[in-house]
C-alpha cells in the first residue's frame, strides 16, 4: 500500500520538499533547488506536514554545518525534518546514522575495521571475479539486456552479502523489503512491516552465526551480542543499515553512472581507452559528484542557535543539507554542470562530511572503479537500447537511479 502525502504549503514563495526533477535533464538537481542555490546559501522549504526547515544549498555552508556539533542527526529530536510520517515509537530504524555521539561513535566503531582501505583493497581480486562472471553471463545471453538486473544490482549485492555473511540466496527477500523502505510515498505501516521483516531475518541470522561462525561482519556482531557489548536489536538494525547501504547505493551508481557515460560519449571513450589509475580514480569521484544519488539531502536538527551566512538557525529548527546542490556549486566546482572525468572532484560531499560521512565509501569506490572500467573494456560497443526519455528514473525513491537500463552491443 502507498499513501499520497499532501504538502500544506501556505508559503507560496517557498518550494515544497522533496522537489521534482526536470525529465529533460535527469542528471541535474531539481530546477527549484538550483534556483534556490542562486538566490541564497540558506532558504526555507515546506514539508509534507507544513513544517519549514532550513534548506542549505551551497557547498561551504554545507561542510560547515555537517561538521558542527550543534547539528544533530538524531531522528528522535522534536522538529527533525522527517520526509514522511513515522510510526510512533519507531526510534532510530537505521542504526547509528540517525544517532549522535557518543552512541553513534560507539556503534560505528564496531563495524569500522572491515571497511578500512587496506581490508577493502585486499578484496579487489574477489570483486573482479564477481564482475567478470556476471558479464560473462550477460554477454552469453540475449540482447538487449537490462544492465540493472544483469549486472548493476547483483554485483554489489554479492559483495555485501559476502562481507556481512548474509546468504545471497535470500537476495530477493532483502531487495524487495529494502525497496519499500527507501521508496517515497510508502505508508508508515508498510515501511514498518518491511523494516520488521528485515530485522526479524537478521535476528535469526545472529543466532545462526553463533552456531555456525564465519569470517564476516555478522559473526563478529553475534559475538558482541553474546558478550553483552551490544543488544540484538541494535545489531539487527545495524545489519539493516549495512545491507541496504551496501547494495542499493552502489547498484544505482553503477547503472546511473553508466547511463551518464553513454550520454557523454567523449568522456566514455576517455575512460574506456585509458589504463591510467589516476584517471580511473578521478572518473569515479567525478561521477559521484555529478550524480549525487542520495538526492533527498542530509536531514539534521539544530540543538543550539547557529549564525551562518547572515541567518540564524534557531535551536530546534530542522535543517536539510542538499548535497546534490553542494556538488553543483560553482564556487566549489568550476563549470559544475559538465561531466569532466579529469576534474579533481575529491572534495565532493556525495558521501557526506564530518562524523557521519559514509562508512562504506572505500568499498563503494573500489567497486565502482572495477565496475566501470571492466564494463567498458569488455563491452566497448555498448549502447543504450532505448531513448533517454524512455528510461525509468527513480524519482519516487530516496536513492536516485534507474529501474531499468536496456543496453545492447
Amino acid at each position: 500500500m502507498t499513501t499520497t502525502i499532501e504538502t500544506n504549503n501556505t508559503n507560496t514563495n517557498e518550494p515544497a520538499f522533496p522537489m521534482p526533477r526536470d525529465g529533460k535533464c535527469p542528471f541535474d538537481p531539481p530546477p527549484a533547488g538550483q534556483a534556490a542555490q542562486k538566490e541564497a546559501p540558506l532558504t526555507r522549504v515546506t514539508m509534507w506536514d507544513g513544517s519549514r526547515p532550513w534548506f542549505v544549498t551551497r557547498y561551504a555552508e554545507q561542510r560547515a554545518l555537517l561538521s558542527d556539533p550543534r547539528i544533530s542527526a538524531d531522528i528522535s529530536n522534536p522538529g527533525y525534518p522527517s520526509p514522511a510520517p513515522r510510526p510512533k515509537g519507531s526510534g532510530s530504524p537505521l542504526s547509528f546514522i540517525l544517532m549522535d555521539d557518543p552512541e553513534h561513535a560507539r556503534l560505528r566503531r564496531m563495524v569500522t575495521a572491515p571497511f578500512m582501505v587496506k581490508r577493502i583493497e585486499a578484496m579487489r581480486p574477489g570483486v573482479q571475479k564477481i564482475i567478470d562472471d556476471l558479464l560473462d553471463e550477460m554477454l552469453a545471453g540475449p540482447k538487449p539486456a537490462d544492465l540493472v538486473q544483469a549486472f548493476a544490482l547483483p554485483m554489489p549485492s554479492l559483495v555485501i552479502c559476502q562481507l556481512l555473511g548474509v546468504p545471497y540466496s535470500d537476495h530477493d527477500f532483502f531487495q524487495k523489503n529494502s525497496n519499500v523502505i527507501i521508496k517515497r510515498g510508502v505508508s508508515p505501516e508498510d515501511q514498518g512491516t518491511a523494516m520488521g521483516a528485515l530485522i526479524g531475518y537478521l535476528h535469526q541470522l545472529l543466532t545462526l552465526k553463533l552456531e555456525q561462525p564465519g569470517d564476516d561482519i555478522f559473526t563478529d556482531l553475534a559475538r558482541r551480542v553474546d558478550a553483552g557489548d551490544i543488544t540484538a536489536a541494535d545489531a539487527a538494525q545495524m545489519g539493516v543499515l549495512l545491507l541496504i547501504a551496501g547494495h542499493e547505493t552502489t547498484a544505482n551508481m553503477i547503472a546511473l553512472g553508466t547511463l551518464a557515460l553513454l550520454e557523454n560519449p567523449e568522456q566514455l571513450a576517455r575512460l574506456r581507452d585509458s589504463q591510467d589509475p589516476a584517471l580511473i580514480t578521478s572518473a569515479v569521484e567525478e561521477l559521484l559528484r555529478y550524480l549525487t544519488i542520495t538526492h533527498d539531502g542530509r536531514k539534521r536538527i539544530a540543538t543550539a542557535d547557529i549564525d551562518i551566512a547572515g541567518q540564524t538557525i534557531k535551536a530546534g529548527d530542522g535543517v536539510i543539507i542538499a548535497t546534490d546542490l553542494g556538488n553543483r556549486d560553482p564556487e566549489a566546482f568550476e563549470d559544475p554542470d559538465t561531466l569532466d572525468l579529469e576534474r579533481d572532484a575529491r572534495h565532493h560531499v556525495a558521501f557526506g562530511f564530518g562524523v557521519h560521512q559514509c562508512l562504506g565509501q572505500p568499498l563503494a569506490r573500489m567497486e565502482l572503479q572495477l565496475a566501470y572500467t571492466t564494463l567498458l573494456r569488455r563491452i566497448p560497443t555498448m549502447a543504450l537500447a532505448t531513448t533517454l526519455d524512455q528510461v525509468p528514473f527513480k524519482n519516487d525513491a530516496s536513492v536516485y537511479g534507474v529501474y531499468e537500463l536496456p543496453v545492447t552491443w
